[in-house]
């Protein structure tokens, strides 16, 4: 083959290609059913202050900027949580928690795409009714996320995913009277199982 076919045949090959390469989308939904379990360390004077854990459902969208470098937007609705102490249930409050991370994936393995995220929360925190109006909670909270999870292809657009992040959520407890109580750590840790189509 002259230089001239070959020249040739190399840009349909990398027009081939990058046409394959577009064709990939850069968004991946996946849908999760999750358990949320909190860590509840209080430096309260309530015993055993801490809010229940539950399994809620969570729905993430990814952004690829790179075959290895995503971003992903952890969404939930509005979640009422108990509060409880070692004398009984206390009341309760409604989380909303958005969580941002910024996540590496692996790529060319067989079977199985582990990723590693770190990122940030969010969550406003309303409906606050503590001990019929005792306490009264931080209406926001800010802290850190941290994610491992792995996606399992089930073909070319659909993953099977497993997900754990821990995400650290704190709050002061402030009495009726104004007064600081103490800090309340929920630092939940969330274990999903769920999943992911790429569009």
């Amino acid at each position: 083959m002259n230089k001239p076919l070959i020249c040739v045949a190399a840009v349909v090959a990398a027009l081939v290609g990058g046409q394959a390469l577009a064709q990939e989308s850069p968004w991946l939904v996946r849908l999760r059913a999750v358990q949320l379990d909190m860590a509840n360390e209080n430096s309260t004077g309530v015993a055993g202050l801490g809010a229940n854990n539950k399994t809620i459902g969570e729905l993430d969208v990814s952004y690829f900027w790179t075959p290895n470098w995503a971003a992903e937007l952890v969404l939930t609705v509005p979640q009422r949580q108990i509060v409880r102490a070692e004398s009984g249930d206390l009341g309760g409050f409604t989380h909303l928690p958005p969580t941002l991370t910024f996540q590496y994936h692996w790529t060319g393995l067989d079977g199985f795409k582990p990723y590693l995220g770190l990122g940030v929360n969010y969550t406003k925190i309303t409906g606050v009714n503590v001990a019929d109006g005792q306490y009264t909670l931080d209406s926001s909270s800010t802290g850190g996320a941290l994610q491992v999870g792995v996606d399992f292809p089930l073909d070319k657009k659909w993953f099977l995913n497993v997900d754990l992040k821990k995400v650290y959520i704190r709050t002061d407890v402030v009495t009726a009277a104004g007064v600081n109580a103490g800090t309340l750590k929920l630092d939940p840790t969330f274990f999903g199982v769920g999943l992911g189509y790429r569009f």
